[in-house]
């Protein structure tokens, strides 16, 4: 029961969260609620960051849908700079206390059964262990790779924390730059009366350098390869 604990903690956050916080992380509420918003960063210049952060991480632990528009959230409030550092490190320490569960729980008997285990499995998980920092890295700039499965995945194969949250955070500030950069310019958005486009990292322009970023956070990888060869 106790290794069963953590995961029941996230499991039960992910539930009431999703239930009832569904409506309140969503671009309708930021736009009903930004006035206050706003006024209470005014009237709390240094505890509403900290606040941000917490709450922020607490999203992310607990795998709740909306992250994206908490992330649209620091921009808004704290500009490109410093709302993506603050974005950074909610999601950051966010994903490092799912990771920590997730490893408590299941982490190290899955790995072990993997070790045990002869195939693919096991040829596949050596691989990863043997090249863990492109590979982590490009986990994260990849925008294909989910979020979640992406802290779920060194949990299983046994990633030392460390390695995990320099390489999260690191990993995930180009993405977050992007929608940072997005949220800071919701003002003029919500006095036209539009949306957001959340496709814009999708554009060419913007997932071409960070397409750039994860092969040459690969290159290492196939440099060994290449020299083993």
């Amino acid at each position: 029961m106790r290794r069963w604990l953590p995961l029941l903690l996230v499991l039960t956050g992910a539930i009431l969260g999703a239930v009832f916080l569904r409506d309140q992380l969503s671009f309708e509420a930021l736009a009903r609620h930004r006035e206050a918003l706003l006024a209470y960063r005014d009237a709390h210049p240094l505890l509403t960051p900290a606040l941000f952060v917490a709450a922020y991480a607490l999203i992310v632990a607990f795998s709740i849908p909306g992250a994206i528009w908490a992330t649209l959230t620091g921009g808004f409030l704290f500009g490109l700079f410093p709302g993506v550092l603050y974005n950074v490190t909610g999601a950051t320490l966010g994903a490092l206390a799912l990771f920590l569960a997730v490893r408590a729980g299941l982490g190290e008997s899955l790995r072990a059964r993997i070790d045990a285990s002869d195939g693919a499995v096991r040829r596949l998980s050596e691989g990863i262990r043997a090249n863990e920092v492109p590979v982590l890295l490009s986990m994260r700039l990849i925008p294909a790779v989910p979020f979640f499965v992406a802290n779920l995945i060194p949990a299983f194969l046994g990633v030392r924390a460390a390695r995990f949250t320099w390489t999260t955070f690191l990993g995930i500030i180009p993405g977050a730059l992007v929608y940072t950069w997005v949220g800071a310019g919701l003002g003029e958005v919500f006095a036209r009366g539009e949306r957001p486009d959340l496709t814009v990292i999708f554009q060419p322009y913007i997932l071409g350098p960070i397409l750039g970023l994860a092969a040459l956070s690969l290159l290492p990888l196939l440099i060994r390869r290449r020299s083993g060869a």
